[in-house]
């Protein structure tokens, strides 16, 4: 039983993890339609904030000013959601594909920022000793804490975009992204509410970063890899239902469960097909 209940509680701090990631791309493409392949730097931008303002400096790398862990879940949340009002400010008038090949350069232009400014993030060596809030990490009860805090998270997302989605904003949203051409001329300012959306969006993605550095306890820019994040949640946000955020929610966890089951079950296999 313990060792289901070791398995299970990391498992549901994934998927809440992934969850919220995927809640912040519902709102950038399900609600509004922007086309984002870059959640890789959102949601490294947030991990490595709220890095920097709560750990304790150590002897792998000096940075760190020790503060509370909400404040470096909102640290995350302003410095993705800044970094996206600088991006979106140049590339939110573009529109489908040409969107989405800027962000995919630009999430590979802050992973490389990442890697090569060592004297911000440590570079290739990353980030140690960033902690989890409650209880410290290693203690009886610390992930089953943790995942409670990440349910929390997952819930408070949920509420908020929901009652976006219901409000005359999130209407107008869904306007935009059915039919530019008629908001336009119902006299929106389209610019702009594509704008709140994707910095709304990108912020959520950077507390779904954060929320991953400090399970983990340790973050470099190797773990901030487009596979593992940007693809893995768009995949997560389809089979879900884009438009949905109840669906952003289950299809996240649906498609985690595929992820880590064919990875237990891979160990099972031949060492030439597990490695197929």
């Amino acid at each position: 039983m313990e060792g289901l209940i070791g398995y299970l509680v990391p498992f549901v701090i994934f998927a809440g993890i992934y969850a919220v990631l995927s809640l912040g791309l519902n709102m950038q493409w399900g609600l509004t339609g922007l086309f984002n392949i870059g959640i890789v730097a959102f949601a490294g931008a947030g991990a490595y904030a709220s890095a920097l303002l709560t750990r304790e400096p150590s002897d792998i790398f000096g940075l760190g000013l020790g503060l509370p862990f909400p404040v470096g879940l909102v640290g995350a949340m302003l410095v993705a959601g800044l970094l996206a009002l600088f991006v979106g400010w140049i590339t939110i008038r573009l529109r489908a594909d040409y969107l989405a090949i800027a962000t995919i350069g630009i999430g590979e232009i802050v992973r490389l920022f990442l890697k090569n400014e060592a004297w911000l993030t440590n570079g290739v060596r990353g980030m140690d000793r960033i902690d989890r809030p409650f209880i410290p990490r290693g203690e009886y009860g610390s992930n089953l804490v943790y995942m409670l805090v990440v349910l929390a998270a997952v819930a408070a997302v949920y509420l908020l975009f929901e009652r976006a989605r219901r409000s005359p904003w999130g209407r107008v949203l869904r306007a935009l992204r059915d039919n530019e051409l008629t908001a336009m001329a119902a006299g929106k300012d389209v610019v702009s509410y594509r704008l709140q959306a994707f910095v709304l969006g990108s912020a959520v993605m950077g507390l779904g970063g954060a929320l991953w550095g400090h399970f983990v306890g340790f973050i470099s820019p190797e773990a901030f890899m487009p596979m593992q994040v940007t693809f893995l949640t768009w995949v997560m946000l389809i089979a879900g239902g884009s438009g949905n955020n109840k669906g952003a929610i289950l299809g996240a966890l649906a498609i985690w469960t595929i992820w880590s089951g064919s990875q237990i079950l891979t160990g099972y296999l031949p060492n030439e097909l597990a490695t197929q």
